[in-house]
């Protein structure tokens, strides 16, 4: 998972989406410094480790104070490695058919990377 976050930053696709999140984000108006914070929300879903070394990354290129990582923290703890726990928990009892659960999974982090967003702001909307 790590060498594959590592491609898409390397070919420019993961600066590529978040330009375009940035770019959608400002012209609505609003605040865009959380956008560097996404790649940790991206990968939380797959894998742990991975967004925690994406954490590690915010971390080193904007400050351990900066709102990025804050936020990026916020996230980690906020999120769940969802496709982890269907395959293990789920595959230890037996069930197969998952399609309802893997997406009010997904809806479910979706609204703690939005609820992360929020208290972030509430809290630390002055870091600059």
């Amino acid at each position: 998972m790590l060498s594959a976050v590592g491609v898409l930053r390397a070919s420019g696709a993961l600066d590529f989406a978040l330009n375009g999140i940035r770019w959608l984000v400002l012209h609505a108006g609003l605040d865009d410094r959380f956008v560097d914070a996404l790649p940790t929300a991206l990968v939380k879903p797959f894998s742990g480790s991975a967004a925690r070394a994406m954490l590690i990354e915010t971390i080193h290129h904007s400050g351990v104070d900066s709102f990025p990582a804050l936020l990026a923290a916020v996230i980690q703890g906020s999120t769940e490695t969802t496709f982890y726990v269907v395959a293990v928990y789920f595959g230890a009892i037996g069930i197969r058919r998952v399609r309802h659960t893997i997406g009010c999974a997904l809806l479910a982090d979706f609204a703690g990377v939005l609820a992360a967003i929020g208290v972030c702001y509430w809290f630390f909307g002055t870091v600059r």
